[in-house]
């Protein structure tokens, strides 16, 4: 017999799985649900990490036909992602609680924001791609920031690598994104072994909405097909600014 917490775990899961695979965002969903259910935000934090991986990883298998030749400079983007993901992670465990909700509220606004002006990020940084070494060392470093960021909280990490790689990559959608997925899953690797290693996953949470959450990619990728992605798109950025707004209530207002 499946409680109600675990019911409500392995929808987040499957609807966020869904929002994945057709617009992106998932962490503007699941994450929100597992604070809501009592889980501390670190805690929170690491079992939406664990519940969410898998997303990065099923669209580089999907499409790795896209995947460039693995020459130098990707060699040293998935060292930094490696490397900065788990930077991003240890950052996570060593601050306490009341540290970490204290930021919660701009996580998720910022998320939201970076959802929200995607398209137009996407444009402005394909417009100005270069393939000169200047720029390249300039990916890198963003990268390297990025990766951090990535292990500790991640919302928005695709958008954010999305731009990273369009600044230097040819004008390939496709292939950048392919790259995007590839890092992607490198940071939640690192992030989530050095997690898994420290014992610190809290798996009555995270497995539920894990199992949903494939369940979800998988639909979502036939969904995908039919479900208008503006609509989604407009589902996740309401749910994303009324999260900022409780968040803010709760953890801001004394």
């Amino acid at each position: 017999m499946i409680d109600w917490t675990t019911a409500i775990l392995i929808l987040a899961g499957v609807v966020g799985g869904i929002v994945n695979a057709v617009a992106g965002g998932a962490t503007l969903i699941t994450f929100p649900v597992l604070l809501a259910t009592g889980l501390p935000p670190v805690a929170a934090n690491i079992a939406n990490a664990i519940a969410v991986s898998p997303g990065h990883l099923l669209a580089v298998l999907a499409d790795r036909r896209s995947l460039p030749v693995l020459d130098r400079h990707l060699c040293l983007l998935l060292l930094l992602s490696a490397a900065g993901g788990l930077a991003g992670a240890r950052l996570l465990l060593i601050i306490p609680d009341r540290l970490f909700i204290l930021p919660i509220p701009a996580l998720i606004a910022g998320a939201t924001l970076l959802f929200a002006l995607a398209p137009r990020i996407a444009k402005a940084a394909d417009r100005s791609a270069s393939t000169d070494h200047g720029t390249k060392r300039r990916e890198a470093g963003l990268l390297a920031l990025t990766a951090i960021y990535g292990g500790f909280f991640g919302a928005g990490l695709g958008i954010i690598l999305t731009a990273i790689l369009s600044l230097s990559e040819p004008h390939d959608i496709r292939r950048i994104k392919a790259v995007k997925n590839l890092l992607a899953s490198v940071v939640a690797i690192a992030a989530n072994l050095f997690f898994l290693l420290r014992g610190a996953v809290h798996w009555p949470s995270a497995f539920p909405m894990l199992l949903g959450a494939i369940a979800g990619g998988y639909a979502g990728g036939h969904l995908v097909r039919i479900l208008p992605v503006n609509i989604v798109r407009a589902i996740v950025l309401t749910a994303g600014a009324a999260m900022t707004v409780a968040y803010a209530v709760k953890y801001w207002t004394f």
